[in-house]
């Protein structure tokens, strides 16, 4: 998957507890409305209903379900950048405008982390916008 679209995912749904999150949200809906118009009013009742989710996460200290629903919106955007690679560059402008700068701090250097990893030689790389566990080998 795109590290931007982890990125992304991961900044929205973090953007969701936050008091900027009106704001944040006309963005996301206005750069849908540019990449799928037709999914835009969609789009926007499932931000809300997501929005709804992820307090309630939070509120139970439960970041097994935040992820998962970043989870969600990863596979939307991947899906929407498989379709249609220009919409990349695009993507990145609502990550570093908009999604990024609604974050607190701690949380916009976790966006960065993602986007910042690399993998060398023989390693393998997971990325994970919250807590991960890795079984097996």
């Amino acid at each position: 998957m795109d590290p931007i679209v982890l990125a992304a995912a991961t900044a929205l749904v973090g953007a969701m507890a936050t008091d900027a999150w009106q704001q944040t949200r006309t963005a996301v809906v206005a750069w849908w409305c540019k990449v799928r118009s037709d999914q835009a009013e969609t789009v926007q009742a499932e931000l809300e209903a997501t929005q709804i989710q992820v307090l309630a996460a939070r509120e139970r200290v439960d970041p097994d379900t935040e992820q998962a629903l970043a989870g969600i919106w990863q596979l939307r955007l991947q899906q929407i950048l498989d379709e249609d690679p220009t919409a990349g560059p695009q993507l990145q402008r609502l990550l570093d405008e908009h999604l990024t700068p609604s974050l607190l701090s701690g949380e916009q250097s976790r966006i960065q982390q993602i986007i910042n990893a690399h993998a060398h030689d023989q390693s393998r790389q997971f990325i994970a916008g919250r807590d991960q566990h890795i079984t097996g080998s």
